[in-house]
């Protein structure tokens, strides 16, 4: 299994193989939560107007995500794990869209199977890919705004591949250290109102979820996100 690490859309587009688009703050954390919170489909997209227009052809559709890292205008959800797990999402469908995750899901044109990643599932996704044993492994940590290194994406880039080649490393205290780095932001009381600190844990809830999320690109560019329970 070769295994190689690449970074913001550039990465993306690189991506060759079994690919994970790798967005810990916040946008494949949000995901998770919304399945385990009840939504029953995800539909991922690197527009806000695509998103607009989707969240019109579907009943029950709610509208999430960000710029500046901040709830887009009429959105119902920002970008946080935090709203989501306060929310009732049986039965909606989410229409999601971020500067860097979900835009590095749509630009992963070469990939075999795509999926995303986050510590909060980590271990579902080593078991996954693991199941497959494929040949090549493309691991996209997406950055901060897919513009800037993410040491939360690298650190779980670097988790997942430890663990592919048979690693047992403990890397609890390299993701508490997140908070003096990279996780700073959500501490900062002028973040509160988008960035809260519970996003912070949320995020960095190592295994919290048993389930992967498979993305299939759709007629229109923009992907399906599936749950898949292991």
């Amino acid at each position: 299994m070769k295994i190689k690490i690449l970074e913001f859309i550039e990465g993306a587009e690189a991506a060759k193989g079994f690919t994970v688009i790798i967005d810990v703050f916040r946008a494949f954390t949000v995901a998770c939560y919304a399945y385990d919170s009840g939504a029953s489909h995800i539909i991922a997209t690197g527009n806000v107007t695509d998103a607009i227009e989707l969240g019109k052809r579907y009943k029950h559709a709610v509208l999430a995500g960000e710029r500046d890292e901040k709830r887009i205008e009429g959105f119902d959800f920002g970008n946080s794990p935090t709203e989501i797990l306060k929310s009732n999402l049986n039965g909606a469908t989410l229409i999601h869209t971020t500067t860097a995750g979900t835009s590095g899901l749509v630009n992963a044109h070469n990939a075999s199977v795509l999926i995303t990643g986050s510590l909060v599932n980590a271990g579902a996704v080593v078991k996954y890919i693991k199941s497959f044993n494929p040949a090549d492994v493309s691991l996209v940590a997406m950055g901060y705004r897919a513009i800037e290194s993410a040491e939360e994406d690298l650190l779980c880039a670097d988790l997942i591949a430890s663990r592919l080649k048979g690693g047992k490393g403990d890397f609890s205290g390299k993701i508490n250290d997140l908070k003096d780095t990279s996780g700073r932001r959500f501490f900062n009381p002028e973040n509160i109102e988008f960035s809260p600190p519970t996003d912070f844990f949320l995020c960095t809830m190592i295994d919290r979820f048993n389930f992967i999320l498979k993305g299939e690109r759709r007629p229109d560019g923009n992907i399906n996100l599936f749950k898949t329970d292991l």
